[in-house]
């Protein structure tokens, strides 16, 4: 006998061995859950998975959410964002094809929102301490604040979404921490979609985009609103979603305290101040997490009475939580209550705002 058979054989049972675990059918549902962007990201799927495709999966994720951040982040200095950022001023910069549609999203809200939304608030977002910018959480001087809050505006950037280009009118520095988050919940959910599955949550950092249902019993997938409080996360309201987006900005977990007063991460780019008011969080219902992400914080920026407005002339599915002397109100839009029907509003016991009633949301709130 050739003293080579009991190595092929080990060789051969290796090779069955590993078969056998990359064809093992999971059990449903199977998620996928790592960190991205300085949060989470959690992809749940209920179609049937082997072992093999759900590795496969996990891959394809990690590039897909590796590309926005390439595009898009402002914490890395390769990113084709931060290239456009130094490139100089009043010189049209050639773009790729989703820089330049997260872009036009964030204009479109910004100026439907009269500038409660903003992509060039960058410098104040530095100089708060909430941005890449590293610096001791004080309160800005007054000089430095005037002169970061004269530089911008919608005003200051210029996307021509045709051409597949933009520029800088005035030296600010481009953020787009307030779309691209719900953009990568968008892309992952395309590419989920072309490896045709058909039932899954992708949730990355609470922005939330599902397809289908979350078991063989046709059932809805639920999330949570959260209360808007600090400590342990509990849900205020539970929705059931099928083939929908949902955004939440709110003013309760990333801020900074300075002599006793709370300082919010939100800041509205007409004052350059944070926020200061009674809406605590905005729930925006959309086909796409993009948009919905960046009209929940023009919402949360605008106010419940400004925000709820602006909500009804634009036809968008709007949940807001105001605080009140003891805990707080829910208040819904007529196109939220369009979405979920009448019976699970009242269930959620939320009021609905004023308004007509808002049927289909003209391109989903798209101006």
């Amino acid at each position: 006998m050739s003293v080579w058979r009991p190595l092929w054989l080990l060789l051969l049972i290796t090779l069955l061995a590993g078969c056998s675990e990359r064809d093992r059918p999971l059990e449903s549902p199977v998620t996928l859950e790592g960190e991205t962007f300085g949060t989470f990201y959690q992809v749940t799927i209920a179609d049937p998975l082997t072992q093999g495709e759900a590795n496969e999966l996990e891959e394809g994720i990690q590039a897909e959410l590796e590309a926005v951040d390439a595009a898009m982040s402002t914490w890395r200095e390769d990113s084709e964002l931060m290239a456009f950022n130094e490139a100089p001023l009043g010189k049209w910069q050639p773009l790729s094809d989703e820089l330049i549609e997260v872009m036009a999203i964030g204009q479109s809200v910004a100026e439907a929102s009269d500038g409660a939304f903003d992509m060039t608030i960058g410098g104040l977002v530095n100089l708060w301490s909430f941005g890449p910018e590293a610096r001791p959480r004080e309160i800005p001087d007054e000089a430095t604040l005037a002169a970061r809050l004269a530089e911008i505006g919608p005003g200051s950037l210029e996307v021509d979404e045709r051409a597949f280009q933009a520029r800088r009118l005035r030296d600010v520095f481009v953020d787009l921490s307030g779309v691209a988050k719900g953009h990568a919940t968008d892309r992952l959910a395309a590419y989920l979609t072309q490896q045709e599955l058909d039932h899954y949550l992708v949730n990355l950092g609470g922005e939330v985009r599902v397809r289908g249902h979350r078991d063989t019993e046709s059932a809805p997938w639920r999330i949570g609103v959260e209360i808007p409080q600090d400590g342990p996360r509990e849900a205020q309201h539970v929705l059931g979603l099928e083939d929908i987006a949902v955004a939440t900005s709110g003013d309760y977990r990333n801020y900074f305290e300075h002599d006793g007063q709370r300082y919010s991460h939100t800041l509205d780019p007409r004052t350059g101040r944070p926020i200061d008011h009674r809406l605590a969080s905005v729930t925006v219902i959309h086909p796409s997490d993009a948009w919905a992400d960046a009209w929940a914080t023009a919402l949360l920026v605008l106010g419940e009475e400004a925000g709820m407005a602006l909500a009804l002339e634009r036809s968008l599915a709007v949940l807001m939580l105001v605080r009140q002397d003891e805990g707080w109100t829910s208040l819904a839009s007529p196109a939220f209550v369009d979405h979920f029907g009448r019976e699970v509003v009242d269930e959620l016991g939320v009021t609905v705002s004023d308004g007509p009633a808002s049927g289909a949301a003209a391109e989903a709130g798209r101006p």
